[in-house]
């Protein structure tokens, strides 16, 4: 059983025990975190496709970790002028464990 999850404007794919990385959330490790915006829902090949959301169904997730990623680089060059830039960037993300797909 899985599910697809909208999860802060993006799209994840929910199933038991597997670890979502998703984009930074302000809660503490340990915490539980629930969420509504289920796009699609797949139970043993019985597909119900939300419009936008399937009603009744949660998927329940605690929160693991916070970290961020690798360093993006971002240079910046124009020939023969002597002009240069370079900047650096590291997105913050979190990772959540789903614990239950509830009211299938």
């Amino acid at each position: 059983m899985y599910a697809l999850v909208e999860i802060l404007g993006k799209q994840y794919k929910a199933e038991k025990d597997s670890v979502l990385k998703i984009d930074n959330v302000d809660a503490e490790n340990g915490s539980v975190l629930e969420f509504d915006s289920v796009l699609l829902l797949n139970n043993d090949g019985k597909v119900k496709v939300g419009t936008p959301y399937v009603k009744g169904v949660k998927i329940s997730t605690t929160v693991e970790d916070h970290r961020k990623d690798k360093k993006v680089t971002i240079i910046k060059f124009k020939r023969r002028k002597g002009y240069r830039r370079k900047q650096g960037h590291r997105q913050n993300f979190t990772y959540v464990r789903v614990n239950e797909i509830a009211g299938v």
